[in-house]
């Protein structure tokens, strides 16, 4: 067997039920195509319905018979993200896989319908809350995965308490960074309070690397930079794995059963951007855990969502 790991050691997923945010594009919609082969339901939760249900009809097309449906999910209004979880929790008791994967990256200062700064109520404040609202159904699922994204630019950010809206000066790359960072210690906070609470279910991070999606344009074209979107494009073409590639991390934390709460997967090579997919370590201050309990708290107060780690499903009759 290679030493390489790869979609053919996917364990069939007859049963599963995944969510994907941002399943609709880029590594997140590879990572819900794959899980669908294999045989997973796979709901792709998205902004754009429109969007999603293209998505959907592809890997309805690419693996006939798969089970895919769209649900409308807005990271960036805690209303909506309350409405996905209520309209979820009513259909399902069980949740074996959330993948964390939908994000903003570099974007100019906006800020989220709640009035947090867009990459950070993004990245971070959305995926808490939701995550925390669809805790009964993981808490419930034995042996459930909780994968949250990251990025390899993690390693640069500082999580700024004093200035976590951006009023008091913004950079746009920081600001990424930071939202990055807020997603591991996140992922490994989780895992600590799943532990600490007797769950089975586990909590893992992992990266792409430099992978072709559209995020990296996304900045540029909301500027109404034409050139910019070109060198970004330019430079997906040049320097980064495909998005296929891009995938692999998140596919073994999310199935692989040499993968453990608190792992951090992400390609192997040329310095973690490009590769197969492969254990490594975040930067130091990913694994801090008085910042990582100082993030949870400010994150419970900001979305008024609070983690019930006693709470589980009552199976419907």
């Amino acid at each position: 067997m290679t030493d390489n790991w790869t979609i053919d050691r996917i364990p069939e997923q007859s049963g599963n039920l995944a969510i994907v945010t941002g399943g609709n594009s880029g590594i997140g919609f590879e990572a819900a195509k794959v899980l669908a082969g294999k045989g997973a339901r796979v709901i792709i939760a998205a902004r754009s319905m429109e969007k999603a249900s293209a998505s959907a009809a592809a890997i309805r097309t690419a693996h006939p018979g798969a089970s895919v449906e769209v649900m409308a999910l807005d990271l960036a209004d805690l209303a909506s993200v309350r409405r996905f979880a209520e309209a979820f929790l009513a259909r399902h008791d069980l949740l074996p896989l959330l993948i964390n994967n939908a994000g903003v990256m570099a974007l100019p200062l906006r800020r989220t319908a709640d009035g947090f700064e867009m990459q950070f109520g993004t990245n971070h404040l959305g995926h808490f809350a939701l995550t925390g609202l669809l805790l009964p159904a993981i808490l419930s699922t034995p042996g459930a995965r909780v994968v949250t994204v990251s990025s390899a630019l993690h390693r640069s950010g500082v999580i700024d308490f004093e200035n976590l809206d951006g009023a008091r000066g913004y950079d746009r790359q920081r600001a990424y960074s930071q939202s990055k960072l807020a997603n591991l210690l996140f992922a490994y906070e989780l895992h600590r309070r799943l532990v600490a609470a007797g769950a089975s279910a586990i909590s893992l991070g992992c990266h792409p690397g430099y992978a072709s999606t559209n995020l990296q344009q996304t900045g540029p074209r909301m500027d109404g930079s034409a050139i910019g979107e070109r060198i970004m494009g330019f430079a997906n073409t040049i320097f980064a794995q495909s998005a296929e590639m891009g995938a692999l991390p998140t596919l073994y934390a999310a199935t692989s059963p040499d993968a453990y709460g608190c792992d951090y997967i992400g390609p192997k090579d040329f310095g973690g951007w490009r590769g197969y997919p492969a254990k490594a370590r975040s930067s130091a201050r990913s694994y801090d855990g008085a910042t990582a309990q100082r993030l949870w708290d400010v994150s419970e107060r900001l979305t008024g969502v609070s983690y019930d780690f006693a709470a589980t499903m009552t199976p419907a009759r």
